[in-house]
């Protein structure tokens, strides 16, 4: 039987692997080239749109737990991430383009899977689908869904993406390498801000002038992508406790805590373009680069691409899925993705990973794996159907819709480690039946 999964960005891609590499017939339709959303770029699957960032890689942390057990299960986004991944300190960023490449090569070559290039705008009325289509859904898909679901069965908020500079427009007599508190190798490029410096800049970021966005309000902006601007009117010194602050970093040119930083992180393998990490926004670009531009290292910052707003939908998911991503009311249809209400990169393929392996289960007669709470994977899944939840939103990975271990442990990283180690142990006693 063939499957159709729609949409090839990181959910879609995991979820046509993992259903093709258990010998599954997979249809994966994409619309681009024939048709782009303002945030994509480039022809290649699974594209980055906002940052290169995967986060943590550390297993104190959620989403670190969250990439490890992905990488024990034959994750086509891990094998990615990890063959094009860039310097970052403790975290796991990627080469933007390699990484979408490398994706893009590996679905396209499998025996199992067949790309069409087409916009879709129905569900399809038979046969098993799986839609991740992304935050970005078009217009007509996204009133198919509501007009098929009903009335609050889509909601959607506001995303942002983070503007691009050359390494060599940086000035580095202002800036320095390193990672905070020195952890890894000197990762970051670090500029400086004084006292005065900072006020200054606070003051125009929060008077300039931002783009139109229809619909836009600062409520509806998801909280992990908050652009700098809605940030910075939330106070003062919201930044310094933010993407700006100086904590772990010592600007050797004073020997000293800087007041504040901003941090570059490297965009590409050649380490010739550098993110402005937390720098998500949709002011106009001539007020990206003239308010951007005060901060000294980035005086003369020759800008790649500037940052970006976008809508992003979602579906009010505990309403609609269960906990294999599956519509209550038709199972042969699931759901993967951001638009399931998982948030960031590494959760959105874990989404397509668990819809495509409960999808072949159910297509081959097999009981359905119910990975527990305990595994990162699985609580993500039992978070986004979950019928309790009265305002649901979307939701990275957290040690907190994990199931609590039960026994004390001394201090939150050594406790978040035991999470860790217990979910591991959880996910290595049921990978032979996980990967049949």
């Amino acid at each position: 039987m063939n499957v159709t999964v729609i949409g090839a960005g990181l959910a879609g891609c995991e979820a046509a692997w993992q259903l093709a590499r258990r010998g599954l017939a997979v249809t994966l339709v994409e619309m681009k080239p024939e048709k782009k959303t303002p945030a994509h770029e480039t022809e290649y699957f699974a594209e980055l749109c906002c940052s290169n960032s995967l986060r943590s890689d550390q297993l104190e942390n959620a989403v670190g737990l969250l990439k490890e057990e992905l990488r024990r299960l034959d994750s086509v986004i891990l094998q990615a991430a990890d063959a094009t991944r860039v310097e970052a300190g403790g975290a796991l960023a990627v080469d933007r383009k390699g990484f979408s490449a490398y994706v893009t090569r590996a679905v396209r070559s499998h025996p199992n899977i067949t790309v069409v290039e087409k916009e879709v705008t129905s569900l399809p009325e038979e046969g098993p689908v799986i839609v991740a289509t992304g935050p970005l859904t078009s217009d007509e898909l996204t009133r198919h869904l509501q007009d098929r679901f009903g009335e609050g069965s889509a909601l959607n908020f506001f995303d942002a993406a983070a503007p691009l500079v050359t390494y060599e427009s940086v000035d580095m007599s202002r800036a320095w390498f390193a990672s905070r508190y020195d952890k890894g190798s000197a990762d970051y490029i670090n500029c400086a801000l004084s006292e005065e410096e900072y006020r200054s800049f606070w003051r125009e970021l929060c008077d300039a002038q931002e783009a139109p966005v229809h619909g836009f309000e600062d409520k509806l902006v998801f909280e992990g992508c908050m652009p700098v601007e809605v940030m910075a009117r939330r106070g003062e010194d919201t930044l310094r406790y933010g993407p700006l602050k100086p904590r772990g970093l010592k600007d050797p040119a004073t020997g000293k805590e800087p007041y504040a930083v901003v941090q570059l992180r490297r965009d590409n393998a050649e380490g010739s373009i550098y993110n402005l990490v937390g720098f998500q926004t949709h002011l106009k670009f001539g007020e990206q680069k003239r308010v951007f531009s005060m901060i000294p290292a980035l005086r003369e910052a020759e800008y790649v691409r500037y940052g970006v707003m976008h809508r992003n939908t979602y579906l009010n998911s505990p309403r609609l899925l269960d906990r294999y991503y599956r519509l209550r009311t038709e199972p042969r249809i699931a759901f993967a993705g951001q638009m399931t209400g998982v948030e960031g990169y590494v959760e959105s393929a874990a989404s397509g990973f668990l819809a495509g392996v409960e999808m072949a289960r159910s297509l081959r007669g097999m009981a359905p794996l119910d990975l527990p709470r305990e595994t990162a994977i699985g609580a993500l899944a039992l978070y986004i159907s979950d019928q309790s939840v009265e305002h649901f939103q979307p939701m990275n990975v957290n040690f907190g819709i994990i199931t609590p271990l039960g026994y004390k442990v001394k201090g939150k990283r050594n406790k978040n480690a035991e999470i860790s180690r217990r979910a591991l142990e959880v996910v290595d006693g049921m990978k032979e039946e996980i990967m049949r």
